[in-house]
C-alpha cells in the first residue's frame, strides 16, 4: 500500500511539473546566426545574362563620387568581359572539337585571339542598364549593370573572321552559330 502511494504520488509530481512546463504558446527562436539578408541593387539576380545580352554588375564605394562611380564601372566591366570570355571559351572549345581541321591548336590560338581583341573592342560599347547610387555617412556606395546583345558580339567577331584568310578558310559560320546560340540558353538558363 506505501508503494502504491509513493507511486501515486511520484506520478503526481511528475505530472505536475509536465503540466507547468508546457505553458501557453511560445516566440519561436529566430535564427540570426547569417545575419541579415541584404537586397543588393543592380544585382546579378535582376541582371543576369541571358540568351540574347551578355550582362555584369558591379560596386563601388568611396567618399568621392566619381571614384566610386569608376569603381562601380570596372568591377561591372570586369565580370562582363569574364562572362563574355568564359562563354567565348566555351563555344571555341566545343567548334574546334566537332570540326576537323589540318590545324586545330593553330585555328583555336588565333581564334581566341580574335575574339579577346573583339570582346575588348565591344568594351568600349557597352550600355549601362541600371544605376543606383546611395550616400549614407559622407561614403558614396554605386551600383551598376551593363549589357552587350550577343547580336552585336557574333556580327563582330563574324566581321574579323572574314579579314583573316586562314580562318575563313576553315570557320563554318553557320556551326559556329548554333554553338554560340546554345551557350547563350545555357547562360539564360543558370540562375544566381
Amino acid at each position: 500500500m506505501k508503494l502504491t502511494k509513493n507511486l501515486f504520488l511520484a506520478l503526481a509530481v511528475a505530472g505536475a511539473f509536465t503540466m507547468a512546463s508546457c505553458g501557453g504558446s511560445k516566440k519561436a527562436a529566430t535564427d540570426n546566426s547569417m545575419g541579415t539578408e541584404v537586397n543588393v541593387p543592380c544585382s546579378d539576380v535582376e541582371f543576369h545574362s541571358d540568351a540574347k545580352f551578355f550582362r555584369g554588375t558591379g560596386m563601388g564605394n568611396s567618399q568621392d563620387l566619381s571614384t566610386a562611380k569608376r569603381k562601380a564601372s570596372l568591377d561591372a566591366n570586369t565580370n562582363l568581359a569574364a562572362s563574355i570570355n568564359r562563354t567565348i571559351k566555351s563555344v571555341t572549345d566545343r567548334y574546334t572539337n566537332e570540326r576537323t581541321f589540318n590545324d586545330a591548336s593553330e585555328f583555336e590560338e588565333k581564334f581566341e585571339q580574335l575574339t579577346r581583341d573583339v570582346v575588348s573592342q565591344e568594351l568600349n560599347n557597352v550600355s549601362t542598364v541600371c544605376s543606383k547610387t546611395f550616400n549614407k555617412e559622407g561614403k558614396y556606395n554605386v551600383y551598376v549593370a551593363v549589357e552587350v546583345a550577343k547580336d552585336e558580339l557574333l556580327n563582330n567577331i563574324k566581321d574579323r573572321i572574314s579579314k583573316d584568310q586562314k580562318l575563313q578558310l576553315d570557320y563554318d559560320k553557320m556551326k559556329f552559330e548554333s554553338i554560340f546560340n546554345e551557350e547563350m540558353d545555357k547562360l539564360a538558363n543558370e540562375r544566381p
